[in-house]
């Protein structure tokens, strides 16, 4: 770990970003790392550059000073900080990391080895928001970088169940919930509250899931014409391969939507007995162990087929 301030101490211009389609952990992460910045260097001009944010995470404050257009008049900044991911998956911020002069990288997915001139990679942390948490140190918490942490521990961790949760986690959110916000209100209107859209396509993706390999696999695919039908957004798929993995007797979900014509963005969600994180580098992505994602081309059923060779092959199992 370094020290944060000492390293940004002679820097006049900073900018930060995360990965393309926020997240719960990335959104937190991100605006915890600028609010705790700004307090910091008021007399630096530090900004913050991300996707649009769904509207389940307005409860952080000051999202309204996001630039999601990525327009800046700054031709290369001092410092710039990627939080979540590394830098290829950054989209239009990635030029802006690679013409810094500085460059950082903050991150705890098992894939990433490091891309910055300075990094904190621990694959064993529960989300990015608890390395941002050891980075600003406890006495750099106030209110608005509390809550903003503590929402993006609950979406990584679910809510503290899944395995990546560890007695440091939790101590983590203990120490955040000390500041007194309503924590079960954030828990209820930004991880388990669904729109209306997000219940249809949620319904229609597992009516229309498929089991494979006897059951140790279930998959589902949205297509483009679904989403255009719907009038839907790739943030109200969220949450649709957690459910998928839910389902009895299942090792692996595999989610798939259609970004365009014969490219799918694919999420795989798994328990111990397999690895999606080797599955998805295998084939260009990355990730967690039982968390990963990767895009693919190619028809749904040669994708579909690739990745459940690659899970039976782990399983020791013959496609059925």
């Amino acid at each position: 770990m370094f020290d944060l301030l000492n390293v940004l101490k002679d820097t006049s211009t900073i900018g930060i970003t995360g990965h393309v389609r926020p997240d719960g952990d990335c959104v937190g992460a991100t605006m915890a790392m600028y609010m705790y910045l700004t307090k910091n260097f008021p007399d630096k001009r530090v900004d913050i550059f991300l996707e649009p944010i769904p509207e389940s995470y307005g409860c952080i404050a000051r999202l309204n000073e996001v630039r999601t257009d990525f327009m800046t008049d700054v031709e290369s900044y001092d410092a710039f900080i990627v939080i979540d991911c590394e830098y290829t998956r950054t989209g239009q911020a990635q030029p802006l990391f690679e013409n810094a002069k500085l460059k950082l990288n903050v991150d705890h997915h098992i894939s990433n080895q490091g891309c910055g001139d300075v990094n904190y990679i621990v694959p064993s942390a529960s989300s990015a928001c608890e390395l941002v948490f050891d980075l600003i140190k406890e006495e750099g918490l106030d209110k608005d970088i509390a809550l903003s942490l503590y929402l993006g521990m609950i979406h990584d961790t679910g809510v503290f169940q899944y395995s990546n949760t560890s007695p440091k986690t939790l101590r983590t959110a203990a120490k955040l919930i000390e500041f007194e916000f309503d924590f079960s209100k954030i828990i209820e209107e930004s991880f388990y509250q669904k729109t209306y859209m997000q219940n249809l396509l949620l319904g229609k993706a597992v009516n229309e899931s498929i089991l494979l390999l006897n059951g140790h696999v279930v998959y589902s695919v949205v297509s483009k014409e679904l989403m255009q039908e719907y009038h839907a957004k790739s943030s109200d798929l969220e949450g649709i391969v957690n459910q998928l993995r839910n389902t009895k007797g299942v090792d692996c979900a595999i989610f798939m939507y259609e970004m365009e014509e014969g490219v799918y963005k694919i999420s795989m969600r798994s328990n111990e007995n397999v690895n999606v994180s080797d599955i998805a580098k295998a084939f260009g992505g990355g990730g967690h162990v039982k968390a990963s994602g990767v895009t693919m081309e190619g028809t749904k059923e040669e994708i579909v087929s690739k990745l459940s060779d690659s899970i039976a092959e782990q399983l020791k199992l013959l496609k059925a």
